[in-house]
């Protein structure tokens, strides 16, 4: 089976020569494989195109993909958004009682699959427009047939939480007590609003609260609703570890019902779900959702790029987790010395300290704590786009700064790199920073144009392509799959170490914080009253103080990789009481 698919954005007929229909075999034989329909734009038939990829060469946009699919799958279509159009095949299946995770990589149909079972969007089978009754055909057999049946009945209410919770004040206008009390149909949002600490902001307008708070807003509205089935696309973006793990708790234990959750965050997701399913396929191009698996194999076999049951390899390489050693102290030198640093804000009252401490040569530095208490605040200071109230940052060296919220310029983003790194073409600079980002592919858009999580890549890269001695990253993870984020925190850590600088990152996803840190740099104190940074400290002894705080203990499975014990587990019982919150040592 093959499937073509044309990205709209990229192409672009009136600045070619239509190469994709000049040199295709196919058409000069006579066939209609590619014609150009009312768009402008060529309409590539399935049926005739026989394969051969030199469309994909010659077009000069790279917008269009051909790939050969196993024929099985043919049967499995469930969504196609129209002709040469990204395609989903398959479905997660609810199941009653548990919580249900989706993992997969951006732009595979994870938001579609929870449009579709949410009842916001009908499926089509591939077709123009099915009837019910076909639908319902499609899935005989399986406990999807009952869902359909239940849903087109009406016996089946959903709740769904959206992924781009940027939209909701666009649809509501008025303030959050407003927004919840139209949600509360179980009698408990007052509970919910105390868990989630939505007290002091209830008689703000929706359009001005930051994401964090918008995050947890939308998450309350969910829960708020008497439904069957509860959706919940990303629950992350925009909170903090802290919020991260309560979310996780609150949602597992208030809900009794039935809960599918779509999560980037492994942390999170490893101790939020039952099962999980994963998505894989090639992004914006087609999806393919696998049967359930449990939590530990399902991320398992993602982060190993290998579905046994299916026999696929969903991945060229391994996403592994490297445990690095703490480098020797007597090999390292300090690049960076700063004194007391005290800063207060006069208009609110917010008071930030920081005692002295030193940045190394060739290492990264983790930064952790919980929103509001300064971590910001305290890059901002190094970085000298703050003044401090007492101490002195009159540094000399160089600092390069990527900041937590990103401004898109109306500018190419090959443009915007080459103007910052003479390097920009080299083939080292390529294998540094383009392809661990994966930014090949759109090098010659528009910086306004892209996604979330292309911008975030852009500004790591833009960040990472000035001539520095100390890079500042504040949350470089927010937005990216956990591909991403293992390739960018890799790239991070190769990038400073082969050049004999120094990193901090700011991050809220302990997984990244985890692999990228060397020393780490812990944040305690009030959210919006006051804050103070504590270290660097060695991973170990900052890692058992963050974790203590937190509540939650740490351990590696087989693979190395970091998991969040299940609470009050034997294990995490055990580790608490021998103060080992970061792993256990061996014995």
């Amino acid at each position: 089976m093959r499937i073509a698919v044309l990205n709209k954005d990229r192409c672009q007929p009136l600045k070619c020569g239509k190469e994709c229909h000049r040199y295709c075999p196919m058409v000069r034989t006579g066939d209609e494989t590619i014609v150009f329909g009312e768009s402008g734009k060529p309409e590539i038939s399935e049926e005739l195109c026989e394969g051969c990829g030199i469309c994909i060469k010659k077009c000069p946009f790279d917008a269009i993909t051909i790939i050969n699919l196993p024929e099985e799958l043919k049967s499995g279509q469930t969504h196609r958004y129209g002709k040469n159009a990204f395609v989903l095949y398959g479905l997660p299946i609810p199941t009653k009682g548990k919580v249900t995770g989706i993992l997969g990589e951006n732009g595979t149909g994870k938001s579609t699959a929870i449009n579709i079972l949410s009842g916001g969007l009908k499926p089509n089978l591939g077709g123009e427009d099915p009837s019910w009754d076909e639908i319902i055909r499609k899935y005989s057999g399986s406990e999807l047939q009952d869902y359909f049946k239940q849903v087109l009945k009406g016996n089946i209410v959903t709740s769904h939480k959206p992924q781009y919770i940027d939209n909701i004040p666009k649809v509501f206008k008025g303030n959050v007590s407003e927004l919840l009390k139209r949600t509360d149909e179980r009698g408990n949002l007052d509970e919910l609003i105390g868990h989630f600490s939505l007290e002091v902001i209830l008689g703000r307008n929706i359009g001005d609260l930051s994401g964090g708070e918008l995050q947890r807003v939308a998450i309350v509205a969910c829960m708020a609703k008497d439904a069957d089935f509860y959706f919940f696309d990303e629950i992350t973006p925009y909170l903090d570890i802290y919020q991260r793990i309560n979310a996780a708790k609150i949602i597992e234990l208030a809900l009794k019902k039935t809960v599918i959750v779509v999560e980037h965050d492994l942390a999170i997701l490893d101790l939020l779900a039952d099962v999980i399913h994963i998505t894989y396929g090639k992004s914006g191009v087609y999806g393919v959702v696998t049967h359930l698996k449990g939590v530990r194999v399902g991320i398992n076999q993602y982060l190993d790029g290998y579905l046994s049951e299916q026999n696929v390899r969903i991945r060229g390489e391994k996403i592994d987790f490297e445990v690095h050693s703490p480098q020797p102290l007597e090999l390292l030198t300090d690049i960076l010395e700063y004194e007391r640093i005290f800063k207060r804000y006069d208009d609110d009252g917010f008071e930030f300290e920081v005692a002295g401490g030193r940045v190394r040569k060739g290492e990264v530095i983790g930064i952790v704590g919980k929103n509001g208490i300064g971590k910001s605040t305290f890059v901002k200071l190094l970085a000298g786009i703050l003044e401090p109230t007492v101490g002195n940052i009159d540094f000399d060296i160089k600092i390069s700064y990527k900041p937590q919220y990103i401004k898109a310029e109306d500018l190419i983003v090959s443009k915007l790199l080459r103007s910052l790194s003479d390097d920009f073409g080299m083939p080292h600079y390529r294998n540094e920073i383009l392809r661990p980002l994966q930014l090949e592919g759109f090098l010659d858009h528009n910086i306004m144009n892209l996604s979330g999580g292309e911008l975030q890549r852009v500004a790591i890269a833009a960040c990472l392509s000035q001539d520095a001695d100390l890079y500042i990253l504040d949350e470089p993870s927010a937005h990216l799959d956990v591909e991403q984020r293992t390739q960018a925190t890799k790239a991070i850590r190769r990038f400073t170490q082969n050049h004999d600088v120094s990193s901090m990152v700011v991050d809220h996803d302990i997984y990244m914080v985890d692999l990228i840190s060397d020393r780490l740099i812990v944040f305690s104190g009030e959210s919006a009253i006051r804050g103070e940074a504590f270290g660097p400290f060695e991973m170990r002894q900052g890692m058992n103080r963050f974790l203590c705080e937190l509540g939650i203990t740490f351990r590696r499975d087989e693979t190395k990789r970091p998991r969040i014990n299940k609470p009050d587990s034997r294990l995490d019982r055990e580790q608490k009481t021998g103060g080992e919150f970061y792993y256990q040592k061996h014995r």
